[in-house]
Protein backbone atom coordinates (compact mmCIF):
# COMPACT_ATOMS: atom_id res chain seq x y z
CA UNK A 1 0.00 0.00 0.00
CA UNK A 2 3.28 2.25 0.13
CA UNK A 3 2.36 3.27 3.85
CA UNK A 4 5.94 1.83 4.89
CA UNK A 5 9.13 1.46 3.49
CA UNK A 6 10.41 -2.32 3.69
CA UNK A 7 12.85 -1.95 6.11
CA UNK A 8 10.64 -0.50 8.46
CA UNK A 9 8.98 -2.21 11.78
CA UNK A 10 5.42 -2.61 11.97
CA UNK A 11 3.84 -4.61 14.72
CA UNK A 12 0.44 -6.45 14.26
CA UNK A 13 -1.82 -7.13 16.98
CA UNK A 14 -5.40 -8.89 16.04
CA UNK A 15 -8.15 -7.43 17.44
CA UNK A 16 -11.22 -9.53 18.53
CA UNK A 17 -15.01 -9.02 16.66
CA UNK A 18 -16.37 -10.22 13.76
CA UNK A 19 -16.78 -12.90 11.71
CA UNK A 20 -15.96 -11.95 8.10
CA UNK A 21 -12.29 -10.27 7.81
CA UNK A 22 -9.00 -10.64 9.83
CA UNK A 23 -8.65 -7.27 11.95
CA UNK A 24 -5.47 -6.07 12.98
CA UNK A 25 -3.69 -2.77 15.18
CA UNK A 26 -0.87 -1.83 13.01
CA UNK A 27 1.86 -0.44 15.19
CA UNK A 28 4.46 1.56 12.65
CA UNK A 29 7.32 4.32 13.06
CA UNK A 30 5.05 6.92 12.56
CA UNK A 31 1.93 6.05 14.49
CA UNK A 32 -0.94 3.42 14.88
CA UNK A 33 -3.08 2.42 12.43
CA UNK A 34 -5.75 -0.25 11.58
CA UNK A 35 -5.67 -3.09 8.66
CA UNK A 36 -8.63 -5.18 7.67
CA UNK A 37 -8.50 -8.12 5.30
CA UNK A 38 -11.41 -10.14 4.33
CA UNK A 39 -11.63 -14.20 4.90
CA UNK A 40 -12.54 -16.38 1.99
CA UNK A 41 -14.83 -18.06 4.86
CA UNK A 42 -16.47 -16.90 7.42
CA UNK A 43 -16.00 -17.72 10.91
CA UNK A 44 -19.43 -19.41 11.76
CA UNK A 45 -20.63 -23.02 12.51
CA UNK A 46 -22.05 -23.12 8.67
CA UNK A 47 -19.81 -23.59 5.72
CA UNK A 48 -20.41 -19.87 4.55
CA UNK A 49 -18.03 -18.85 1.75
CA UNK A 50 -17.90 -15.41 -0.22
CA UNK A 51 -15.27 -13.37 -2.20
CA UNK A 52 -12.75 -11.14 -0.84
CA UNK A 53 -13.37 -8.55 -3.53
CA UNK A 54 -16.02 -7.46 -0.98
CA UNK A 55 -13.29 -5.57 0.73
CA UNK A 56 -12.98 -2.84 -2.04
CA UNK A 57 -16.60 -2.30 -2.00
CA UNK A 58 -16.25 -1.38 1.24
CA UNK A 59 -13.74 1.02 0.56
CA UNK A 60 -15.57 2.50 -1.84
CA UNK A 61 -18.87 2.65 0.46
CA UNK A 62 -16.42 4.46 3.09
CA UNK A 63 -15.43 6.93 0.40
CA UNK A 64 -18.84 7.86 -1.20
CA UNK A 65 -20.56 8.00 2.35
CA UNK A 66 -17.00 10.42 4.16
CA UNK A 67 -17.78 12.40 0.59
CA UNK A 68 -21.36 12.96 2.04
CA UNK A 69 -20.63 13.28 5.62
CA UNK A 70 -17.31 14.14 6.16
CA UNK A 71 -16.11 12.73 9.66
CA UNK A 72 -19.20 9.39 9.63
CA UNK A 73 -16.48 6.87 8.22
CA UNK A 74 -12.76 6.43 9.09
CA UNK A 75 -10.19 7.90 6.56
CA UNK A 76 -9.02 4.98 4.24
CA UNK A 77 -5.18 5.32 3.82
CA UNK A 78 -4.31 2.77 1.43
CA UNK A 79 -5.01 -0.13 -0.25
CA UNK A 80 -4.82 -3.55 -1.51
CA UNK A 81 -7.54 -5.31 -3.87
CA UNK A 82 -5.31 -8.26 -4.92
CA UNK A 83 -4.78 -9.33 -1.52
CA UNK A 84 -8.51 -8.02 -0.45
CA UNK A 85 -7.36 -5.52 2.33
CA UNK A 86 -6.99 -1.60 3.21
CA UNK A 87 -5.79 0.42 5.56
CA UNK A 88 -7.61 3.25 7.98
CA UNK A 89 -6.83 5.67 10.80
CA UNK A 90 -7.35 3.87 13.91
CA UNK A 91 -9.84 4.98 16.38
CA UNK A 92 -8.89 4.62 19.70
CA UNK A 93 -11.78 2.42 21.54
CA UNK A 94 -11.62 4.74 24.92
CA UNK A 95 -12.77 7.63 22.69
CA UNK A 96 -15.56 5.59 19.92
CA UNK A 97 -16.83 3.08 21.90
CA UNK A 98 -18.79 0.34 20.01
CA UNK A 99 -22.71 1.58 20.81
CA UNK A 100 -23.78 -2.22 20.55
CA UNK A 101 -21.23 -2.47 23.72
CA UNK A 102 -23.24 0.97 25.31
CA UNK A 103 -26.44 -0.50 24.50
CA UNK A 104 -25.72 -3.87 26.38
CA UNK A 105 -24.29 -1.41 29.42
CA UNK A 106 -28.16 0.34 29.22
CA UNK A 107 -27.18 3.53 27.74
CA UNK A 108 -29.83 4.01 25.50
CA UNK A 109 -29.24 7.53 24.43
CA UNK A 110 -31.77 8.56 21.96
CA UNK A 111 -29.68 11.31 21.26
CA UNK A 112 -27.19 8.90 20.01
CA UNK A 113 -30.19 6.70 18.12
CA UNK A 114 -31.48 9.95 16.84
CA UNK A 115 -27.88 11.15 15.23
CA UNK A 116 -27.45 7.65 13.59
CA UNK A 117 -30.90 7.62 11.61
CA UNK A 118 -29.95 11.15 10.68
CA UNK A 119 -26.54 10.30 9.02
CA UNK A 120 -28.10 7.36 7.73
CA UNK A 121 -30.85 9.02 6.33
CA UNK A 122 -28.37 12.00 4.59
CA UNK A 123 -26.33 9.17 3.07
CA UNK A 124 -29.45 7.54 1.42
CA UNK A 125 -30.83 10.63 -0.10
CA UNK A 126 -27.69 11.76 -0.93
CA UNK A 127 -27.05 8.88 -3.08
CA UNK A 128 -30.92 8.10 -4.39
CA UNK A 129 -31.28 7.33 -7.92
CA UNK A 130 -28.05 8.35 -9.01
CA UNK A 131 -27.00 6.37 -12.30
CA UNK A 132 -23.47 7.10 -11.29
CA UNK A 133 -23.39 5.40 -8.23
CA UNK A 134 -25.60 2.88 -9.25
CA UNK A 135 -23.15 1.74 -11.54
CA UNK A 136 -19.88 1.77 -9.14
CA UNK A 137 -21.84 -0.52 -6.92
CA UNK A 138 -23.25 -3.40 -9.36
CA UNK A 139 -23.16 -5.56 -6.42
CA UNK A 140 -25.88 -7.39 -6.73
CA UNK A 141 -25.22 -11.03 -6.90
CA UNK A 142 -22.65 -10.76 -3.54
CA UNK A 143 -25.50 -9.03 -1.86
CA UNK A 144 -27.83 -12.16 -2.20
CA UNK A 145 -24.54 -14.37 -1.16
CA UNK A 146 -23.50 -12.32 1.40
CA UNK A 147 -26.93 -11.21 3.16
CA UNK A 148 -30.04 -12.59 1.21
CA UNK A 149 -29.64 -16.16 1.02
CA UNK A 150 -27.90 -16.38 4.15
CA UNK A 151 -30.22 -14.94 6.49
CA UNK A 152 -33.76 -14.90 4.47
CA UNK A 153 -33.20 -18.07 2.33
CA UNK A 154 -31.77 -20.29 4.64
CA UNK A 155 -34.16 -19.04 7.14
CA UNK A 156 -36.99 -19.96 4.27
CA UNK A 157 -35.50 -23.53 4.42
CA UNK A 158 -35.97 -24.08 8.11
CA UNK A 159 -39.66 -22.70 8.12
CA UNK A 160 -41.64 -23.88 5.09
CA UNK A 161 -45.29 -22.44 6.55
CA UNK A 162 -43.60 -18.96 5.99
CA UNK A 163 -41.10 -19.84 3.08
CA UNK A 164 -43.52 -18.22 0.51
CA UNK A 165 -43.65 -15.18 2.26
CA UNK A 166 -39.27 -14.97 3.05
CA UNK A 167 -39.13 -15.90 -0.45
CA UNK A 168 -41.23 -12.75 -1.51
CA UNK A 169 -38.54 -10.29 0.96
CA UNK A 170 -35.90 -11.51 -1.07
CA UNK A 171 -37.44 -10.85 -4.39
CA UNK A 172 -38.83 -7.46 -3.70
CA UNK A 173 -35.91 -6.84 -1.13
CA UNK A 174 -33.20 -7.85 -4.41
CA UNK A 175 -35.08 -5.63 -7.04
CA UNK A 176 -35.30 -2.34 -5.47
CA UNK A 177 -32.64 -0.01 -6.58
CA UNK A 178 -33.19 3.29 -4.89
CA UNK A 179 -30.10 4.08 -3.26
CA UNK A 180 -26.12 3.28 -1.62
CA UNK A 181 -27.40 0.17 1.15
CA UNK A 182 -24.41 -0.65 3.89
CA UNK A 183 -25.90 -4.29 3.94
CA UNK A 184 -24.62 -4.59 7.95
CA UNK A 185 -26.08 -1.83 9.55
CA UNK A 186 -25.69 -2.97 13.21
CA UNK A 187 -24.63 -1.65 16.41
CA UNK A 188 -21.77 -3.47 16.64
CA UNK A 189 -20.44 -1.88 12.83
CA UNK A 190 -21.01 1.58 15.00
CA UNK A 191 -18.97 3.57 17.00
CA UNK A 192 -19.91 6.52 18.94
CA UNK A 193 -17.24 9.63 19.09
CA UNK A 194 -17.41 13.23 20.65
CA UNK A 195 -18.72 14.64 16.39
CA UNK A 196 -21.06 11.72 15.91
CA UNK A 197 -21.52 8.41 14.73
CA UNK A 198 -18.66 6.32 12.81
CA UNK A 199 -20.03 3.71 10.44
CA UNK A 200 -17.68 0.79 9.93
CA UNK A 201 -17.61 -2.63 7.95
CA UNK A 202 -19.70 -1.91 5.04
CA UNK A 203 -18.62 -5.21 3.35
CA UNK A 204 -22.09 -5.77 2.00
CA UNK A 205 -22.32 -2.51 0.19
CA UNK A 206 -24.75 -1.98 -2.61
CA UNK A 207 -27.06 -0.29 -4.46
CA UNK A 208 -30.46 -1.44 -4.00
CA UNK A 209 -33.26 -0.94 -1.23
CA UNK A 210 -32.13 1.48 2.08
CA UNK A 211 -35.14 -0.23 3.83
CA UNK A 212 -32.43 -2.70 4.52
CA UNK A 213 -30.91 -1.19 6.06
CA UNK A 214 -33.30 0.58 8.05
CA UNK A 215 -34.73 -2.66 9.02
CA UNK A 216 -31.11 -4.11 9.56
CA UNK A 217 -30.20 -2.30 12.72
CA UNK A 218 -33.93 -1.45 14.00
CA UNK A 219 -34.00 -5.43 14.35
CA UNK A 220 -30.97 -5.53 16.53
CA UNK A 221 -32.78 -2.80 19.23
CA UNK A 222 -35.50 -5.13 19.41
CA UNK A 223 -33.07 -8.20 20.34
CA UNK A 224 -31.47 -6.16 22.58
CA UNK A 225 -34.03 -6.27 24.44
CA UNK A 226 -33.91 -9.86 25.16
CA UNK A 227 -30.13 -9.39 26.26
CA UNK A 228 -30.45 -6.63 28.40
CA UNK A 229 -34.38 -6.53 29.44
CA UNK A 230 -33.88 -3.89 32.26
CA UNK A 231 -32.72 -1.48 29.31
CA UNK A 232 -35.72 -2.59 26.74
CA UNK A 233 -38.13 0.81 27.66
CA UNK A 234 -34.90 2.77 26.33
CA UNK A 235 -34.45 0.97 23.70
CA UNK A 236 -37.79 1.10 22.20
CA UNK A 237 -37.03 5.05 22.54
CA UNK A 238 -34.58 4.76 20.91
CA UNK A 239 -36.11 2.75 18.14
CA UNK A 240 -38.69 5.67 17.83
CA UNK A 241 -35.76 8.48 17.82
CA UNK A 242 -33.59 6.52 15.20
CA UNK A 243 -37.17 6.08 12.66
CA UNK A 244 -38.26 9.80 13.45
CA UNK A 245 -34.67 11.37 12.34
CA UNK A 246 -34.34 8.89 9.49
CA UNK A 247 -37.77 9.81 8.21
CA UNK A 248 -37.14 13.57 8.29
CA UNK A 249 -34.03 13.13 5.68
CA UNK A 250 -36.29 10.81 3.21
CA UNK A 251 -37.51 13.59 0.52
CA UNK A 252 -36.33 11.40 -2.50
CA UNK A 253 -39.46 8.77 -2.16
CA UNK A 254 -42.59 8.28 -0.24
CA UNK A 255 -41.77 7.83 3.35
CA UNK A 256 -44.54 5.23 3.98
CA UNK A 257 -43.87 3.11 0.96
CA UNK A 258 -40.02 3.01 2.15
CA UNK A 259 -41.34 2.26 5.94
CA UNK A 260 -43.79 -0.86 4.51
CA UNK A 261 -40.70 -2.88 3.09
CA UNK A 262 -38.74 -2.03 6.23
CA UNK A 263 -41.79 -3.12 8.70
CA UNK A 264 -41.76 -6.16 6.09
CA UNK A 265 -38.41 -6.76 6.45
CA UNK A 266 -38.24 -6.47 10.22
CA UNK A 267 -39.87 -10.03 11.28
CA UNK A 268 -37.88 -11.67 8.70
CA UNK A 269 -34.87 -10.36 9.71
CA UNK A 270 -35.96 -11.45 13.23
CA UNK A 271 -36.36 -14.86 11.83
CA UNK A 272 -32.87 -14.78 10.35
CA UNK A 273 -30.63 -14.10 13.25
CA UNK A 274 -32.16 -17.09 14.75
CA UNK A 275 -32.18 -19.71 11.99
CA UNK A 276 -30.07 -18.04 9.38
CA UNK A 277 -26.45 -19.18 8.72
CA UNK A 278 -25.61 -15.96 11.09
CA UNK A 279 -27.37 -16.68 14.38
CA UNK A 280 -27.04 -13.93 17.19
CA UNK A 281 -25.02 -14.87 19.56
CA UNK A 282 -26.58 -13.55 22.71
CA UNK A 283 -29.82 -15.41 22.39
CA UNK A 284 -29.29 -18.67 23.22
CA UNK A 285 -32.21 -20.64 25.53
CA UNK A 286 -34.99 -22.06 23.46
CA UNK A 287 -37.41 -19.93 25.38
CA UNK A 288 -36.22 -16.92 23.91
CA UNK A 289 -35.37 -18.31 20.60
CA UNK A 290 -38.99 -19.79 20.33
CA UNK A 291 -40.28 -16.16 21.05
CA UNK A 292 -38.24 -14.45 18.54
CA UNK A 293 -39.72 -17.43 16.27
CA UNK A 294 -43.65 -17.08 16.86
CA UNK A 295 -43.49 -13.26 16.77
CA UNK A 296 -42.18 -13.13 13.87
CA UNK A 297 -43.84 -15.87 12.07
CA UNK A 298 -47.87 -14.15 12.82
CA UNK A 299 -46.01 -11.08 11.46
CA UNK A 300 -44.90 -13.11 8.58
CA UNK A 301 -48.24 -13.89 7.59
CA UNK A 302 -50.40 -10.94 8.22
CA UNK A 303 -47.36 -8.23 7.96
CA UNK A 304 -47.92 -4.29 9.39
CA UNK A 305 -46.85 -1.85 7.49
CA UNK A 306 -45.52 0.80 9.99
CA UNK A 307 -42.64 0.69 12.15
CA UNK A 308 -44.20 1.59 15.81
CA UNK A 309 -46.80 -1.13 14.90
CA UNK A 310 -44.10 -3.53 15.05
CA UNK A 311 -42.17 -1.90 18.11
CA UNK A 312 -45.42 -1.77 19.93
CA UNK A 313 -45.89 -5.62 19.64
CA UNK A 314 -42.61 -6.23 20.41
CA UNK A 315 -42.70 -4.77 23.51
CA UNK A 316 -46.38 -6.42 24.38
CA UNK A 317 -44.62 -9.87 24.19
CA UNK A 318 -41.61 -9.51 26.25
CA UNK A 319 -41.82 -11.42 29.35
CA UNK A 320 -42.73 -8.74 32.34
Amino acid sequence: MGIVSANQQVTLTPLAGGVSSDIFRAELPGGVICVKRALGRLKVAADWRVPVERNRWEAEWMRVAGGIVPGAVPEILGEDRELGAFAMNWLPPADYPVWKKMLVEGDADTRTAAAVGDVLGRIHAATADRPDIAARFATDAMFQAIRLDPYLVTAAKAHPDVSRQLLALVATTGSTRRALVHGDFSPKNILIGADGPIFLDAECAWYGDPAFDLAFCLNHLLLKCLWAPHASEGFARCFRALVESYARGVNWTRWPLLEARAARLLPGLLLARIDGKSPVEYITGETQKNLVREFALVLLLAPVMELNLVLGRWMRELPA
